[in-house]
């Protein structure tokens, strides 16, 4: 590579041009590089001739390619130049490469819906059961492109496991999109089959969303769930919604709290005037669970935002959250409300960076602080804000 000329390695020079990132370690395994920063453990091969990357691919991923550099460096963590000593045959690489990919490098994809660059596609998907659900709460990858799923989606963000205000039960909704998704390969053994993949075998549709879904989603998104499981700790028969916590602004909340889960306690009430069987222990946790979420529309303490790096004034009043602070700061009054099916494995811990100046909570780099409405609104009013 380097000793030919065609190529070499390049650290803050190599960002933004595209590329192959290698691994220092293990196996040297490579991947394509899309110009953007990387680990510290990887180096980066840019070709002086983008032309060559196909070439340069070939090489850098191939078995060849790891015995060479390990031949030259037998250390558990090779140096950056080690990756850059091999000799690269451009020629020889690159008629390789042409019959490989006759139309050049494949455009970035992947399966796991961890990725940004995952497309929304159900049927490919690592999680189909997760993707499937994320696409029925309106919920959109960045690389995402509009496909037929889109009609079958909820346009609010809000869709309820039992059924609720003339809507069908989720089970149902998600199994219309699932075949949909799945067309003509769409078997009466296919719920099945992916219900068992997500360790519910022998179980319904309905069971995984009730008791599987959200544990299942933390886990997989890394413990920042964007699908909020929100329900009335009554496992069968009490009320359980998905909210697409990208849409979940004060009005959406409200719409929730008071429409969607009101509605749900109408029927309860009826049901008591009907003498029905635990509908007054359902009713009971019903608005329960009303009385929190209003608490958390409230935004008093406990049930507040904490945004450690924006000033007083600029502190979120009541249910104001910004999709820029990250999960794990507006799921905080969710939490502290106890009105999610399975506590994420979120802490409020120190971090990096550093406090606005003349912060009253000093220079500690905490998050788990809660701030009063009064604070706030005195401290909007010091500085003219509403």
């Amino acid at each position: 590579m380097c000793s030919s000329s065609q190529a070499r390695i390049q650290g803050q020079v190599g960002w933004g041009k595209p590329g192959v990132v290698i691994a220092e370690t293990g196996e040297l395994r490579s991947a394509l590089h899309l110009g953007f920063k990387h680990y510290k453990t990887t180096s980066v091969v840019v070709p002086r001739d983008e032309a060559l990357l196909p070439a340069v691919w070939m090489f850098c991923s191939s078995n060849e390619y790891f015995a060479a550099v390990k031949a030259l460096d037998r250390s558990l963590k090779v140096v950056p130049t080690s990756l850059g000593r091999p000799g690269f045959d451009a020629a020889r690489w690159k008629k390789l490469a042409s019959k490989q990919y006759p139309h050049g490098l494949p455009a970035p994809y992947s399966e796991d819906p961890t990725q940004w660059i995952f497309k929304g596609t159900i049927t490919p998907s690592t999680s189909p059961l997760q993707v499937a659900v994320a696409r029925l709460l309106g919920y959109r990858w960045p690389d995402q492109e509009k496909d037929g799923l889109d009609a079958l989606c909820d346009r609010d963000g809000i869709v309820c496991i039992p059924p609720v205000g003339g809507e069908q039960p989720a089970a149902d909704r998600l199994r219309a999109l699932l075949a949909a998704a799945y067309g003509k390969k769409w078997k009466g053994t296919t719920e099945g089959e992916l219900l068992a993949a997500a360790g519910f075998a022998g179980k319904s549709l309905d069971e995984w969303l009730r008791d599987g879904f959200f544990e299942q989603h933390c886990k997989l998104f890394h413990h920042r769930p964007f699908i909020w499981h929100v329900w009335d700790s009554r496992k069968k028969d009490g009320f359980h919604a998905l909210v697409n916590s990208h849409k979940l602004d004060h009005k959406l909340l409200e719409k929730l709290t008071f429409t969607t889960l009101g509605g749900w306690i109408q029927q309860l009430r009826q049901a008591v005037k009907r003498d029905e069987a635990t509908a007054e222990a359902r009713l009971a946790a019903a608005v329960d669970l009303q009385e929190r979420l209003e608490k958390i529309l409230e935004g008093e303490d406990p049930y507040d935002i904490f945004v450690r790096w924006k000033p007083l004034e600029e502190q979120p009043i009541g249910w104001e959250p910004d999709l820029n602070d990250g999960v794990r700061l507006n799921i905080r009054p969710f939490v502290e409300a106890e009105v999610l099916r399975k506590r994420p494995n979120v802490k409020w811990e120190k971090d990096r960076g550093k406090n606005p100046p003349g912060a009253p909570w000093g220079e500690e780099r905490l998050n788990d602080l809660h701030l009063t409405l009064d604070e706030k609104r005195k401290a909007r009013q010091k500085k003219g804000r509403k």
